[in-house]
């Protein structure tokens, strides 16, 4: 398999001078952790205290990882990485909010980027995140099969609602749609609501997609499990496996509340569960739509060699990769070029509203060590191809 990622040309075709030499700058600050933290708590507390910190972070990290404040705002970037084959997904990545009416604004702006993305080919799905229809602590009491009070089982009828709303919109439009996968505390309650609009609404082909994280030592099991109910309801599946985005987090609360951590021992374990439920997947193409979101470049050779093997094609849409936008440039427009069905997720949103995301982001990266080196030695390289 040729070694395509090692191209920076390609990878940095769209960065002007200006704009490469603010990634290295920011992917370098990121690699310095203890400047991570200080940074992210004066953030926060710059935000909490509505101090005019905007501007700075817009020309900055915000720039950098996300498309614009609104989806009219991201349609510039959209359209140059689709020039380049690369697709987009637009992802409304405003977290935190647990009242009624935030949640209903979230549905409302799913149901409006479905409608929208009907009329982009570059926009091939749309997602939305399950705290975005429901409180954290909702999904928690019920997938731990604690009673609910009268008032909160009406509030999660209220979730259910909102999931079946956008579910029957996405079936309507023919629009494929990614749920994201979040805590595990909170994860079996979003995964039994998933997979009820996966029966309900994937018997001809996947629109619904859950999302696996393969971290967890238990998703191959659910893989397995879910392959199996879907024999025999008669339903399509799609799954986006990832590796994981909460690690650190999952670890101190299996500490302190006292129960095994729900993750692998090691990197090694959810590199190889990653791989074996792809593979997994490849073998059951006729059932399960695969999208691999991974910035790992082994997956991605490993599941292009896959293909190559069954002789799937590289624009088969029943196999997609995925990475975020800001990050892996060097995946993302080199599967591109090369004919492979590849999108970023793009997040958009008000500056201060998007500011967990973000946070989140720099946190993850400062977390992975090899990624960050990863990025900067592509940037560097680059910069030394252009001289600059």
């Amino acid at each position: 398999m040729e070694r395509i990622f090692e191209d920076t040309a390609t990878a940095f075709a769209l960065k002007s001078d200006a704009e490469l030499e603010r990634a290295y700058f920011l992917f370098k600050l990121i690699s310095i952790e203890p400047l991570v933290k200080i940074g992210t708590s004066v953030t926060n507390f710059a935000i909490k205290a509505r101090l005019p910190v905007e501007g700075i972070i817009r020309t900055t990290v915000f720039d950098h990882f996300c498309g614009g404040v609104s989806e009219k705002d991201c349609m510039p970037v959209v359209e140059r990485m689709w020039e380049k084959g690369v697709s987009t997904i637009l992802d409304y990545s405003v977290e935190g909010k647990e009242t009624e009416d935030p949640l209903d604004d979230a549905l409302a702006k799913t149901l409006e980027i479905l409608e929208f993305v009907k009329k982009k080919e570059a926009i091939p799905f749309a997602v939305f995140k399950p705290t975005g229809y429901g409180r954290l602590a909702l999904y928690e009491k019920k997938g731990s099969g604690s009673p609910l009070t009268p008032a909160e089982e009406a509030e999660w009828q209220r979730v259910v609602g909102r999931f079946e709303k956008t579910c029957q919109k996405a079936y309507d439009l023919n629009v494929p749609l990614l749920i994201d996968a979040e805590e595990s505390w909170m994860q079996d309650a979003a995964d039994a609501l998933v997979e009820e609009m996966m029966r309900a609404y994937n018997k001809k082909s996947p629109i619904v997609f859950n999302t696996l994280q393969m971290y967890r030592w238990d998703r191959m099991d659910y893989l397995k499990g879910l392959h199996e109910r879907a024999a025999r309801d008669s339903f399509k599946i799609g799954i986006k496996f990832v590796r994981g985005a909460y690690l650190e987090k999952e670890n101190e609360r299996a500490v302190e509340k006292g129960y095994p951590t729900p993750m692998c021992g090691s990197k090694r374990e959810t590199d190889d569960q990653f791989d074996a439920a792809v593979t997994y997947s490849l073998d059951h193409l006729d059932d399960i739509a695969v999208y691999a979101g991974t910035h790992n470049e082994q997956s991605c050779y490993r599941l292009m060699e896959q293909m190559e093997q069954r002789q799937i094609p590289r624009n088969d849409p029943r196999v997609w990769f995925g990475q975020l936008y800001g990050m892996s440039d060097h995946i993302s427009f080199n599967l591109g070029i090369a004919g492979y069905n590849v999108s970023k997720y793009l997040p958009f949103g008000p500056v201060r509203d998007v500011m967990p995301y973000l946070i989140r982001r720099a946190e993850e990266n400062t977390s992975v060590a090899g990624q960050t080196n990863r990025e900067l030695e592509l940037l560097k390289r680059e910069r030394e191809r252009r001289r600059l």
